[in-house]
């Protein structure tokens, strides 16, 4: 299976929730402030909740999102789409939020997934430390190796505040990445109604 969809390799054990909130006390004090004070005392507890919610990503198997299809589709073989699936994600160089919207697609073969799998997939991939190039192609290539469409189509536009709140400070922008598969990617005419139908102008 491909290495991009395999659960994430456990370099070492993972840490308390205790030693947890202690790095974070860390990072509070080596900003200058006082951990103790009262408005940051109970801040180590908030940061690793709200960590546990951006990343619970890692505690789902995306592969088994996606087991459970139906055959009886009334020989439907069309384009399947979803778009703007609304998308939060944090950069792996930064951990500081890339939020933006995926548009989905798959050209059935013989069998289809719930529509509601495809969103979170979406959600369990973003749910981890990314880069958006290969969150793209996570998304695509698990449909891909769990369906076995005949084609598979992920397009997300993301804006990075790793962009936008640092660095060159450039808000406004946004990064487009694709990954197109199958017919996806031999047929021109199916790249172009995929665009029409997730509303992707311009391309």
């Amino acid at each position: 299976m491909d290495t991009l969809i395999e659960a994430p390799r456990k370099i070492r054990a993972r840490p308390t929730r205790a030693q947890a909130e202690e790095a974070v006390r860390t990072l509070l004090a080596w900003t200058g402030d006082d951990p103790d004070r009262e408005g940051l005392v109970g801040t180590p507890d908030r940061v690793v909740r709200a960590y546990e919610e951006f990343f619970e990503g890692y505690q789902d198997d995306p592969v088994a999102l996606l087991e459970r299809t139906f055959e009886e589709t009334g020989n439907y073989n069309e384009m399947v789409v979803l778009r703007d699936i609304r998308l939060e994600s944090h950069c792996e160089h930064h951990i500081i939020p890339l939020i933006g919207k995926a548009h989905v697609a798959y050209l059935p073969d013989r069998r289809v997934v719930g529509i509601s799998k495809l969103a979170r997939l979406v959600d369990v991939f973003a749910h981890r430390l990314q880069i958006q190039e290969k969150l793209t192609a996570q998304i695509a290539d698990t449909i891909q190796s769990v369906l076995q469409p005949r084609g598979v189509a992920v397009v997300i536009d993301a804006a990075h505040q790793c962009m936008t709140t640092r660095g060159v400070h450039k808000p406004g922008v946004s990064m487009v990445t694709s990954r197109l598969l199958g017919e996806f990617e031999t047929s021109e005419s199916l790249r172009r109604q995929f665009f029409a139908m997730a509303g992707i102008g311009g391309v």
